[in-house]
């Protein structure tokens, strides 16, 4: 499929739903292929596991650097890699406004809570203490605003009375891997051939 989209991962550790995008491409065609592994983690075992997958990476530690910076060198090792969509995996680090605004519509999250409930961190520990019924995951939009931008998919995970944030987050995260790669393609296959055109809703 010559038309499928460039997608940029970002990470800063296991890089397990990085995985699960690769490994979900490679079951059958899709509508994107993954074209750059990113890490502001030098050391992120993710690195290793798309090295072992085949997709090339980068990595080069924020420490010390400025974040519109650092951040230009992500955009400048995408823009090399001819990235078309970028992919958040896991990427525990904001991104600075100019490049949200330089990819604005083409950077896609997975956030392990319901959007727009629980933003942020520990999602998990914080649904159990809000005696939610339901938790999950959700896709969405990257914008300015953290967690904010427009949800393209959910998935629900039913809370058991004998949760805990650990045994939640496990479950959350197999939905992850099953969401994230649909949605992606989803997402994909939906842009107009030639140019990026990102559609939420």
């Amino acid at each position: 499929m010559a038309d499928r989209v460039r997608v940029g991962v970002l990470i800063s550790g296991r890089g397990t739903n990085m995985v699960a995008l690769s490994e979900h491409k490679r079951r059958e065609p899709r509508a994107y292929d993954l074209v750059l592994v990113a890490s502001n983690v030098p050391e992120a075992r993710g690195l290793v596991a798309a090295r072992r997958l085949g997709i090339p990476t980068w990595s080069a530690s924020h420490k010390g650097m400025a974040r519109d910076d650092f951040d230009r060198l992500v955009d400048a090792e995408l823009r090399r890699h001819h990235v078309e969509v970028v992919a958040l995996a896991g990427y525990m680090r904001l991104l600075s406004p100019g490049f949200i605004h330089a990819w604005q519509g083409r950077i896609l999250n997975i956030h392990p809570s319901l959007l727009p409930a629980y933003k942020g961190l520990d999602t998990h520990r914080r649904a159990l203490e809000g005696g939610e019924t339901h938790a999950g995951c959700s896709v969405h939009l990257v914008t300015e605003e953290l967690d904010d931008g427009p949800v393209l998919a959910r998935a629900e995970v039913r809370i058991r009375p004998r949760d805990t944030a650990e045994t939640l987050a496990a479950r959350v995260l197999e939905e992850e891997h099953k969401l994230y790669p649909a949605t992606l393609d989803y997402f994909c296959a939906r842009l107009r051939p030639g140019r990026v055109d990102a559609l939420a809703g």
